[in-house]
């Protein structure tokens, strides 16, 4: 049960954007930016930062609705079960897997990122703004899994929702929806 009152039809992050759209309309467009705006990383790729970085943070909402993202962008799901198994043995590029890590030593701290982990992503041909995309993408993921369990967000009653959810970041990314989401009230 949340700790705030929030709508009973709006599980995870989606209940608290709502709960105080003033802070929430930055958030979302700052992670529009990071995660659909342009980029050498693909929006999988991005989104799988955001995936490990929750499971580090073992944020179930978060690593749920962004796993399924990565699924529906590759229309797939092998790859996250394999990220988040053993990335060295995934199969995603070298520099995809230099970053993961970054990402999951971010998670960790900050202060767990190396010069080791920034040259093998460099050497494994990673760009200095995707490090630092990769870095602020991992932090802003600690933020928002913190937010979601620090208010005790529920999580949706049928699985199904993160499917939905995931098909509607997919084709309209992290704006709010412009009709809101009373039509999610049939489906909590």
């Amino acid at each position: 049960m949340p700790y705030i009152t929030l709508e009973e039809h709006l599980p995870g992050i989606t209940g608290l954007l709502e709960y105080r759209k003033d802070t929430a309309q930055p958030i979302r467009e700052l992670t529009q930016l990071l995660l659909r705006g342009p980029s050498t990383l693909t929006e999988a790729e991005r989104e799988l930062i955001a995936t490990i970085v929750s499971h580090g943070n073992e944020c179930k909402f978060c690593t749920t609705a962004h796993a399924e993202t990565v699924n529906e962008l590759l229309h797939e799901s092998d790859t996250v079960k394999h990220v988040l198994e053993d990335v060295e043995s995934a199969s995603v590029s070298e520099k995809m897997k230099a970053l993961l890590i970054i990402a999951r030593q971010t998670q960790q701290s900050g202060k767990n990122v190396t010069i080791a982990h920034i040259q093998r992503a460099k050497e494994a041909g990673a760009t200095e703004l995707e490090i630092h995309d990769t870095v602020l993408i991992a932090a802003l993921f600690c933020l928002y899994n913190r937010y979601v369990d620090g208010l005790a967000t529920k999580l949706p009653s049928d699985n199904s929702y993160f499917k939905s959810l995931a098909e509607r970041l997919t084709t309209q990314g992290y704006h709010r929806n412009p009709e809101g989401y009373d039509h999610l009230k049939n489906n909590k």
